[in-house]
């Protein structure tokens, strides 16, 4: 099943697309990567990677758009704007995307995608069934030219995650049956991604943590990476 959706955001305040790929079985909300649309698995061969566990009825995808252009790359706008764009996106993903999957979803994406899938789940744990970040990026630095402030704090991985120690979000991510983080050794944010997994196990929450040989920052190795985890 292909079943093209759009919708008014009330989060965002404009309308937004969405592709879902099968009926039953596991939730997965795929982000595209940087700036990247809804149609964009489709087109580069994801959701062909995993048709046959769609099919199957293992798994449903969700695939999103995004508004990346609008805040974490919207280079022409102030930082605190562009992290409220962001933090808007995430209450879109959380309270009108989340409820129409029937269930807590697992969150996943390549490259940027990755930092959403990221973010969110570990900002809203119990929501969700984890995450898959393949080849990430997981620090602010990257999108908002040094800016910090709380929201920013809170919306980077590399910063909060450290520092956490609340139960009633560590507890939910022990009990996440994804917690993958994905990346080629040769990816020049190969050592985000480590960083993110180290500081992770550091509070028990174990994550699966794989450092392929090479680059593996491409769409063939994105394939394989999904296949691996879902």
């Amino acid at each position: 099943m292909r079943q093209y959706m759009k919708h008014w955001s009330p989060a965002l305040g404009r309308e937004m697309e969405m592709l879902r790929f099968g009926e039953r079985g596991l939730a997965l909300v795929a982000f595209p990567t940087s700036m990247g649309r809804f149609f964009q698995w489709e087109d580069f061969g994801l959701v062909d990677a995993v048709r046959d566990k769609i099919e199957a009825g293992h798994i449903q995808l969700w695939c999103v758009d995004s508004v990346d252009d609008e805040s974490w790359y919207a280079t022409g706008r102030a930082p605190a704007d562009r992290i409220r764009r962001a933090v808007a996106y995430e209450q879109y993903i959380l309270h009108e995307v989340r409820p129409q999957t029937g269930q807590a979803p697992l969150l996943a994406g390549p490259s940027f995608g990755a930092f959403h899938a990221a973010l969110m789940a570990l900002r809203q744990p119990a929501a969700y069934r984890g995450f898959v970040g393949m080849s990430g990026a997981y620090s602010t630095s990257h999108w908002l030219d040094g800016y910090v402030d709380t929201d920013v704090y809170f919306n980077d991985p590399l910063m909060f995650v450290p520092n956490l120690d609340d139960e009633r979000y560590l507890g939910p991510m022990r009990a996440w049956d994804w917690k993958v983080i994905i990346t080629g050794r040769d990816d020049v944010n190969a050592g985000e991604s480590i960083a993110l997994g180290e500081a992770l196990r550091r509070k028990n929450v174990d994550p699966h943590l794989e450092v392929w040989d090479g680059w593996a920052h491409d769409w063939p190795y994105w394939k394989e990476m999904l296949r691996t985890c879902v």
